[in-house]
């Protein structure tokens, strides 16, 4: 049973009681869209009924109508009682556009959805890092931060006054804030943007990123969202996320819940960046043995790393597979896992796998360890001088399974085995210690996977080396010269390929009620010209089966006068393609098995309304840039001060971290400007300036840490 009043809210506050809450980590379950009618039902509908039936609308609803902030708390699995009782809030904030202090979706632009018409409302997902709601009875002080009661206007720490202004103005500040652990937005058509994921890494207690994401593909699903965007720029371990795991796995990690390649920075395409993908992450790792003495930093840790696993690593992805999963590994160990959990890891498609007798692995570890005893005890030896000691015993492979054996291992005399990443170097190394309670710590840290496997830190030391040296496009030092070229331009097409785009395709669900049926309805405005830049999506409107011409004319009015701004007043006149039908007609015997019709119609009295045509809002702008870009993708951009033409500055030879130029000219103009000056034309023949001055224009980067 969801909470419906105050009381529940409160009780749950004071016992943390939240067995009466649905589980953040099921809900919302399938049946529900099925049991209360939202299975293949709009967006603009669904979210409404969800909204009545499952949320609360605390204060300050009343004294903001058009930031209604609705409230849903969850428990989080199956503890229900008790301080330690996690619950979830989630917070829906009900947006009126045409009151709102940013009409136009910045989104949108960059998404290629900027000739939609905007919408009438846009609701924001809200799960706050700090388990607080941003509807409710408590908010801070403006100045100190202290929490006030919504009563009190004057805080007792520092007098300061907080206005109905100051509670709106933090009211949209949370709109804007990036440490939420969840931010969705969804416009009333059923487009959305995923603005803000935050797991463990992000701040979040209970919830892992994979938890919120699950919740937030579910509730999707349940509400009839049509196309959900992400700009990708996530990390893990601190380090670009969308790049190891498309090197891991082929697609980001939102690729993990069907989000796919929606369009390319710089003019990149599906192909360019499957092509990327395949190309790096296939690259062999013997390029990096290049049979020269010392072996370089990069080659000793693939060595290494290749004598740890059961099976062959071959090329790039093989390699950051198995640390990932040991790195996984060693968290699982952290967090007293069940030690049959760090077995060794097979990655290799061939399945290829060494046996050796049980005494050719004793006289290699034997060889090995009398090595260390022949040192000082406190002097580290490094993984390859044992190697090298013992090579003439047995097999590379052999002499790789046995250093992989070695750490942990009890030596006569009361001694042990530890062994470390020698943090300077990268280069793993061994030495003898006493086997005492205090050794047994420094093994616990340095070895935390047991006696074969490196530290959860030392695995993540190696990781980013490794990612700055193989995948970093500006670090590429450990390549060939010819290889190199080639790992950089796929490497930089992955770093470019930021967003990605899910397709809900809510049209494609069965309907609930099998008395009804579902129409996809465009829309003709009669009395206004073409215009290629505005694109208005066809609305879903449903019918009884038995439903009239006039009964359609009227719900396609009313759902674009529900949805756009600029439909306010929308008229519907008729069908096109089926002028003189009488509104009698059923439509099911008119359009027989089709399921798309295209309405007619005009906007009647449009004074204040055309403002809220496009997304992108009135401004005019023209992209063409020497990469192929005709339009704005979210890179940084700046205008020739001539003729206006916007270009990106990296394909403009600025670099990201250097200063805007105080005058910016284009190539092309350039050419042009030498040409009047030597043919002598006069100043006036030049072409005017549309910009009025050269400005950079910013991407829209979503910082998120993932797990």
């Amino acid at each position: 049973m969801v909470v419906s009043g105050g009381k529940g809210l409160k009780r749950a506050a004071k016992k943390r009681v939240t067995a009466d809450f649905y589980d953040f980590l099921t809900f919302p379950t399938p049946a529900l869209a099925e049991s209360e009618n939202f299975a293949g039902g709009p967006f603009r509908s669904n979210v409404r009924a969800f909204l009545t039936k499952h949320a609360l609308l605390p204060p300050p609803s009343a004294l903001f109508p058009h930031l209604l902030t609705w409230q849903i708390v969850f428990r989080v699995g199956e503890l229900t009682e008790g301080p330690d009782a996690p619950a979830v809030c989630l917070d829906v904030v009900e947006e009126d556009v045409a009151r709102s202090r940013s009409v136009y979706c910045d989104q949108c632009r960059v998404f290629g959805w900027s000739g939609h018409p905007v919408c009438g409302k846009r609701y924001h997902f809200i799960i706050k890092a700090d388990g607080s709601s941003i509807g409710g009875y408590h908010k801070p002080c403006m100045c100190c931060g202290d929490i006030l009661h919504l009563s009190e206007s004057k805080c007792k720490s520092c007098n300061h006054v907080t206005t109905t202004d100051d509670v709106e103005d933090w009211v949209y500040h949370q709109l804007e804030n990036t440490t939420h652990l969840l931010h969705g937005v969804v416009h009333a058509n059923g487009y959305g943007h995923l603005l803000r994921v935050n797991g463990r890494e992000g701040g979040s207690r209970f919830l892992s990123g994979i938890h919120i994401m699950d919740f937030w593909d579910r509730l999707c699903k349940t509400l009839g969202v049509r196309k959900v965007s992400v700009m990708d720029v996530s990390k893990k371990y601190g380090i670009e996320y969308r790049m190891l795991h498309a090197i891991m796995k082929g697609h980001p990690w939102y690729g993990d819940w069907g989000y796919k390649f929606g369009s390319g920075s710089y003019c990149l395409t599906h192909e360019a960046y499957k092509s990327a993908v395949e190309s790096l992450s296939n690259l062999p790792l013997s390029t990096f043995s290049h049979g020269r003495m010392p072996n370089s930093r990069v080659e000793d840790m693939i060595k290494y790393y290749q004598s740890l696993s059961e099976h062959e690593l071959v090329n790039i992805r093989d390699l950051f597979c198995f640390i990932m999963g040991l790195i996984g590994d060693a968290h699982k160990t952290a967090s007293n896992v069940d030690e049959t959990t760090c077995k060794k890891r097979c990655f290799n498609a061939s399945g290829l796998s060494m046996s050796w007798d049980k005494s050719g692995i004793e006289r290699v570890e034997q060889a090995m360890i009398r090595v260390l005893c022949a040192v000082s005890e406190s002097k580290w030896v490094s993984w390859r001088a044992l190697r090298g000691a013992a090579s003439k015993l047995g097999s590379p492979e052999l002499l790789d399974y046995c250093l992989g054996e070695l750490g942990g291992k009890m030596v006569y005399g009361g001694m042990v085995v530890n062994s470390q990443c020698n943090p300077q170097t990268g280069v793993y190394e061994f030495r003898l210690e006493a086997a005492t309670g205090a050794c047994y710590g420094i093994l616990a840290k340095n070895n935390s996977l047991g006696s074969k496997y490196p530290s959860e830190e030392n695995l993540l030391q190696c990781l980013r080396y490794l990612y700055d040296s193989l995948l970093h496009p500006q670090m590429m030092v450990n390549y060939e010269a010819g290889t190199r070229t080639l790992a950089m331009n796929s490497a930089q097409k992955l770093f470019d390929c930021k967003q990605f785009v899910k397709d809900y395709n809510p049209e494609m669900w069965p309907l609930s009620d099998s008395q009804m049926f579902r129409l996809s309805c465009h829309v003709e405005l009669v009395d206004e010209f073409e215009d290629s830049e505005a694109i208005t999506p066809p609305e879903l409107v449903v019918l009884p089966l038995n439903a009239t011409v006039a009964e359609l004319k009227n719900q396609a009015a009313n759902a674009f006068q529900d949805v756009y701004l600029r439909f306010r007043r929308l008229q519907v006149d008729g069908l096109h393609g089926y002028s003189g039908v009488d509104d009698s007609t059923q439509v099911k015997l008119l359009l027989g098995s089709r399921d798309v019709v295209c309405v007619r119609g005009r906007c009647i009295g449009k004074n204040g309304l055309s403002k809220f045509r496009m997304e992108r809002g009135l401004e005019r702008w023209t992209v063409d840039c020497s990469c192929g870009a005709k339009d704005d993708d979210g890179e940084r951009m700046l205008a020739c001060d001539i003729c206006g033409v916007w270009r990106h500055t990296r394909c403009s030879d600025i670099h990201d971290t250097d200063p805007v130029p105080a005058r910016f000219v284009c190539l092309k103009c350039q050419n042009c400007e030498s040409k009047l000056k030597c043919s002598g034309h006069c100043k006036d023949e030049t072409v005017t300036n549309v910009s009025g001055s050269s400005c950079f224009r910013n991407g829209l980067p979503v910082p998120s840490d993932v797990i």
